[in-house]
């Protein structure tokens, strides 16, 4: 199967009408539908390219600016507001995502209603402990996508940035330009509806440390509990039980990875070839080698 450019007129009643520029400062934006967040204004060329009909993508096959997409009701600050091809595009700051840049967070207009007064933050509501496992299984096989936070996509992006040549596009390429897929930290944050932060560099220091410094991969195993974290800055694990783990791997060169289930004593005797397990990051590099925490954020009292 191909997928042709999706019209605007299938689904105009899901996507919300272009704003005007913003009037007063300061002003917000609430989401109404799932949000790319990505570090330049030029949404146009990321999806689109120059030949109107391709993605703008690194070796890897990635959408680098791509940062996570806010989920409905993540409210955002407008700085500004720049006209762009299709739309008018807001750079943003949001509470979501409080992570330091210099290229600036983007958003397109069409997927946030504005208002003048500060809008309630969104609630977030941690899933039982059977939901957050249940939703990470429900991503099993799922293609691993930067940036990406929502493994069923988003529908509308065909119809908000149509392939200008009118010409077919490839049905993977069409699943990517709706950036169906997850990445490594993406995952976790669907599970939990967006509850747990958003970047390792966040989850190495996330809920509580795992002791575990100086101890071999069978005696990690045996001090794991379903949903600790594997994590390192750049990469997360998920622990589903003593036999399994659950992560998305970026296979650069191959087929571009994805979400996949392996044994935990597998997964930890990999990395534990170039990471040793420490108790807490910030000890860092131990005679040359790099590290890696196991973190508990999931509170054993709850379901």
């Amino acid at each position: 199967m191909r997928f042709a450019a999706i019209t605007a007129i299938l689904l105009v009643f899901l996507i919300p009408s272009t704003p005007s520029l913003p009037a007063g400062n300061p002003r917000y934006a609430v989401a109404v539908l799932p949000t790319p967040v990505i570090n330049s204004p030029d949404f146009s060329r990321i999806f689109g390219g120059q030949n109107g009909d391709s993605l703008q993508l690194d070796p890897c096959g990635q959408i680098r600016e791509l940062e996570f997409i806010a989920i409905p009701g993540s409210v955002f600050h407008i700085e500004s507001a720049i006209k762009e091809k299709r739309a008018v595009v807001y750079r943003v700051t949001t509470d979501e995502y409080p992570y330091p840049t210099g290229k600036g967070y983007f958003i397109d207009a069409r997927f946030v209603k504005t208002t003048d007064a500060m809008p309630p933050l969104r609630e977030r509501r941690l899933p039982s402990r059977s939901a957050v496992l249940a939703n990470l299984l429900a991503a099993q096989g799922s293609k691993y996508v930067w940036g990406g936070n929502f493994h069923r996509g988003i529908p509308q992006m065909l119809a908000m940035f149509p392939p200008q040549t009118g010409r077919p596009i490839p049905e993977e390429t069409g699943k990517h330009w709706q950036l169906r897929g997850v990445d490594c930290s993406g995952l976790l944050y669907e599970a939990t509806g967006g509850y747990t932060p958003r970047n390792t560099s966040a989850l190495i220091n996330y809920g509580s440390p795992v002791k575990i410094a100086g101890l071999n991969a069978d005696q990690l195993v045996k001090k794991v509990e379903p949903l600790d974290l594997i994590v390192w800055n750049g990469h997360v694990m998920i622990i589903l039980d003593r036999e399994r783990v659950i992560e998305s791997r970026l296979d650069c060169g191959g087929n571009n990875g994805g979400v996949e289930v392996r044994p935990l004593r597998e997964a930890l005797a990999g990395v534990m070839k170039t990471r040793i397990p420490l108790d807490s990051y910030k000890d860092g590099l131990i005679n040359g080698k790099k590290c890696f925490v196991i973190r508990r954020w999931f509170d054993s009292g709850s379901q």
